[in-house]
């Protein structure tokens, strides 16, 4: 008893801080309304199962033979079991009640979007059945009959047997005798099997339209004309068998529900599946495209629908390849906005310059987000300063680790399209305290994505601070402190309370530490994804969240999908296959196979507070307007987000990679093409990924102009290349979808073009270079190649940063940032060239202005970076154009030699200072610097380095004295 009270109480304890976590972030709702649900329906499925399973064993034991003749085996089994004979009338009904509790207990999902179903408005095209019922009502009703199925099976078994053991019935040799109390209990349980097997059939019918087939999802020509009907004539088949076993209980003859049972077998095997493979065989593969077109034009139409592809723009493009001079003018403004920070790269860059202290730390990848500065919407890589309780080292202790460093502090936020003079970063918002061009902002991050397991925070008035802020003062020798002042947690307010989260955390130093007190708070659940799920559990969430200062404060930003698998005739994608890429390897999702997406729910979660808003997105989605039924209150409307919020939120990136995975195929809206698979296209991998790996390439948010657009926009892209028929696919672009992922800065009021979908089709006979191809050229050319020996000097490290396209100048821009790293342990990448191609021209500079302008002959017609440019105005006329191939341009030529020839300048200006102050150390470095220019003019000049000796520069010898 002691042991069971133990037990008993950590799981009250685990359950009674479920409550006070629900309670303190305001939707205790959600907790109750999901364990009433679970509760009620463990008490049917209980019911549902163990009553009948008792009512049969109890009719099966009191209808027994009282003078059954048995043979000497069946006399043991009832010596043996007649003692626990009462035990296993209730223990066995009861075992197997609880099991089927809990099993339907897991289903309250199912249950409550059932009892709250919402129509959507369209029906399918076979049966005419709202859309709603094949998502809400036949997953349902298919259950509820599943479920009946093996109560009955279970009790037929049970019946069976325990007829068996009281001589019921018995085996004679050949013959089986079955008393009549037998006889009618099985015939009747028989019965009832087969006519729910018949109801069941029946509503497997319906499920063709949502079951995957060989060419597509739903009900094709052998669906329709051969497995449809032959379902509805099995259902019959099995429904006259059951009347068969019904008159046998009052009549007594088995012969006829035997026979009609044997007639149910062989009709399933000729009906169910020899007539379908025969109408397949000899009357569709023979003509398949005439037969099977309305099925396949069914699955384009409702794919597209499903997966909100329907009203996507195609645009054909005919894509330039000549790059002449001021062809960026008309995009001038894109060509500004240009990203060249890497947020998968520049991450060491961050922690170097912006981590400070062991105890703080930034994520592997950074974010892109976007704030509006001097009027200009600017492009940033966002980051926030968390805290990091391994690098405490030997001062990991419980006290430092849960109640001094709590929290982290600052957004971190450098341009996207900027850099310092020596490749760093250009910092918006940074240091500490914060400071830049963010605004005034609550800086602490108490709830974050890798925020400690739990902090307790707060402290009476007039307590001296102990909570770690910040370092400061010369090297950090003050620290400035603070104490928490928000409602963040449940309150440690008593002992019972301090006793529950110290058997929940299994740490006794919660209920005896004096710093905890009725003032202090417990923080945990803190990553901003977990708390989203756990109030609204009905959503699927985007894999990534970002933060973003909205009215003064940090804010996690996630998005929330509600999917479905059941949406008739629309395809199904395995959704972590289709959002895996070189950025997201390996997700895990509880969902995966889905066939319906909508982006229904924003989500924004306090960084400093954790407190949790939902918001409804798509508020013309049936399944969330379900759920809002199921849990009312919990949704806020769109129209309550701020501008602020708004200007932040973006087309998420999941739901971006789910439809290009779909539109592949199903960019193509006619049956026959897409029957024919002749315009298939696929995802190109990501070209900047080892040799070996398969991963995609990611999708990029950018600031441009797509064709159609009468301004550039916040934008999520990617492209396509043709499908692979073979080992490889031809790396060549086919197609460039970009989606507008800026919802404006109207409180309450989305952006008319947000979520608007483009696609530029590039023609067939137009082999533009898709990223594949513009990596491998831009890796094999020579010129390219000695620049990057170079800067791998000294055992430097380069690295390849995301390789970008856009639809400027008429054609497809590539670029891709350089970065270069020292082997130092401390070292960080530094952004020191640009790679540029257009076409089949390429270009490689230490800056994106100077490499457009190598690239278009001399003058881009357009700045980069932060220079303001205004579009139209007239270019300077080059004198020199671009030159084909990989062998760079005369521009190019001109620029380097431009710059070697300033450095040498400089190093003769440094030697001779160093001479003149007898600084023989500086005058042997600049010495040895001038020399290196030396031979790097020589093979600028195309001179035979091998055979050219370097000219001797060796220092004078000193005076005498």
């Amino acid at each position: 008893m002691l042991g069971l009270l133990v037990i008993g109480f950590f799981v009250f304890a685990g359950l009674y801080a479920d409550v006070l976590w629900y309670d303190q972030l305001g939707f205790l709702g959600v907790l109750t309304t999901e364990w009433i649900a679970r509760v009620v329906l463990f008490v049917i499925g209980f019911l549902a199962m163990a009553l009948p399973i008792w009512g049969s064993i109890q009719i099966a034991y009191r209808t027994r033979p009282v003078y059954a003749k048995l043979n000497s085996q069946l006399d043991r089994y009832q010596e043996v079991f007649e003692p626990l004979r009462r035990l296993a009338m209730y223990g066995i009904p009861t075992i197997l009640g609880i099991f089927a509790g809990v099993a339907v207990s897991t289903r309250w999902e199912l249950t409550l979007t059932w009892l709250n179903r919402t129509p959507f408005g369209e029906t399918d095209p076979q049966f005419g059945f709202d859309i709603g019922f094949f998502v809400f009502e036949l997953p349902f009703y298919r259950s509820v009959v599943g479920f009946a199925s093996a109560v009955v099976l279970l009790a037929a078994i049970l019946v069976v047997a325990t007829n068996y053991l009281y001589g019921a019935i018995r085996v004679s040799g050949r013959e089986v005798v079955i008393s009549k109390s037998a006889r009618v209990q099985i015939a009747v349980t028989a019965g009832i099997y087969l006519l729910l097997q018949a109801v069941s059939i029946w509503f497997d019918q319906y499920a063709t339209v949502t079951e995957q087939g060989d060419l597509i999802t739903g009900a094709a020509y052998t669906g329709v004309n051969a497995v449809i009907p032959g379902r509805g004539i099995l259902a019959a088949v099995a429904a006259g068998v059951a009347i068969l076993f019904f008159v046998t209980a009052v009549i007594g003859r088995w012969r006829l529900p035997l026979v009609g049972t044997a007639l149910l077998i062989v009709s399933s095997l000729i009906i169910g599946s020899l007539y379908p493979w025969v109408v397949q065989r000899f009357q569709v593969d023979p003509s398949e495209l005439a037969l099977e077109e309305p099925y396949i034009q069914r699955n384009i139409d409702l794919t597209r629908d499903a997966y909100g592809v329907a009203d996507i723009e195609e645009i054909p493009y005919e894509a330039k390849t000549d790059a002449e001079p001021g062809a960026l003018r008309a995009d001038a403004e894109t060509t500004a906005s240009i990203r060249l920070m890497d947020p998968a790269i520049i991450s060491p860059a961050f922690r170097q310059l912006q981590q400070f202290r062991q105890y703080y730390q930034f994520p592997g990848d950074l974010d892109v987000d976007r704030y509006e500065i001097d009027g200009a919407s600017q492009d940033t890589i966002v980051a926030i300063r968390d805290v990091r309780l391994d690098g405490l080292g030997d001062a990991n202790t419980w006290y430092n680790s849960h109640l001094v460093y709590t929290h982290g502090y600052g957004l971190v936020a450098a341009a996207g399209n900027q850099r310092s003079a020596d490749g760093q970063p250009v910092f918006l918002q940074s240091g500490i305290p914060s400071s830049g061009v963010l605004g005034d902002f609550e800086p602490r991050v108490y709830f974050g994505e890798t925020s400690p397991d739990y902090s307790i925070v707060g402290a009476p008035e007039g307590d001296s601070p102990i909570e770690l802020d910040y370092p400061a003062g010369e090297d950090g020798a003050d620290q400035t402190k603070t104490t928490f002042d928000g409602d963040a947690g449940p309150k440690l307010d008593n002992v019972f309370t301090k006793l529950v989260y110290a058997l929940k955390f299994q740490s006794e130093q919660i209920f005896l530490s004096d710093q905890v007190s009725t003032s202090s708070q417990i923080l945990y659940d803190r990553d901003p994804i977990e708390r989203v799920k756990k109030v609204a559990p009905y959503l699927t969430t985007d894999s990534d969240t970002y933060p973003s200062v909205v009215d003064g404060r940090i804010v996690w930003i996630v998005d929330g999908y509600t999917l479905t698998d059941q949406y008739p005739y629309s395809e199904k994608v395995s959704m972590s296959e289709a959002i895996a890429d070189s950025e997201l390897p390996t997700p895990t999702l509880a969902f995966d196979e889905v066939n319906y997406i909508r982006n229904s729910v924003k989500a924004t979660v306090d960084a400093y507070d954790g407190s949790v808003t939902l918001y409804a997105w798509d508020e013309e989605d049936p399944i969330l307007k379900t759920w809002q039924k199921i849990f009312p209150s919990t949704l806020k409307s769109m129209t309550e987000m701020s501008g602020d919020l708004m200007s932040h939120v973006r087309y998420p990136a999941d739901l971006f990679k789910v439809q290009r995975a779909v539109l592949g195929q199903y960019h193509v809206d006619q049956a026959g093409a897409f029957y024919s698979r002749e315009d298939a296209w696929t995802t190109p991998k990501d070209p900047t990924a080892a040799e070996s790996s398969a991963l995609l390439q990611p999708p990029y948010y950018l600031t441009m102009q797509m064709p159609g657009q009468e301004a550039p926009s916040y934008s999520l892209y990617s492209t396509f290349i043709p499908q692979a028929s073979g080992e490889e696919s031809r790396n060549v672009l086919r197609g460039y979808l970009a989606v507008d992922s800026d919802a404006g800065s109207a409180d309450g009021e989305r952006a008319e073009g947000y979520g608007k979908l483009r696609m530029l089709a590039l023609p067939e006979d137009d082999n533009v270079p898709g990223p594949g191809q513009v990596q491998n050229t831009f890796d094999s050319d020579p010129t390219v190649g000695r620049e990057l020996n170079i800067l791998q000097q000294g055992q430097s490290t380069v690295t390849n940063g995301n390789l970008l396209t856009l639809p400027v100048g008429g054609g497809l821009l590539y670029v891709q940032p350089v970065y270069v790293q020292s082997s130092g342990g401390t070292a960080y990448p530094l952004l020191q060239k640009v790679l540029v191609q257009f076409g089949d021209q390429i270009a490689f500079q230490d800056t994106l202005d100077q490499a457009l302008d190598v690239l278009f002959g001399g003058d881009s017609g357009a700045a980069a970076g932060d220079q303001e440019v205004e579009p139209g105005t007239e270019p300077t006329t080059p004198e020199e154009g671009g030159t084909e191939g990989g062998e760079g341009t005369e521009g190019a030529t001109d620029t380097e030699l431009q710059q070697l020839l300033n450095r040498a300048s400089q190093a003769m200006d440094d030697k001779r200072a160093a001479l003149a102050e007898g600084d023989w150390t500086a005058y042997g470095e600049a010495d040895a610097e001038l020399a290196e220019i030396i031979s790097e003019l020589i093979v600028l000049a195309g001179e035979d380095g091998a055979s050219t000796e370097t000219p001797a520069t060796e220092a004078p010898a000193p005076e005498a004295e």
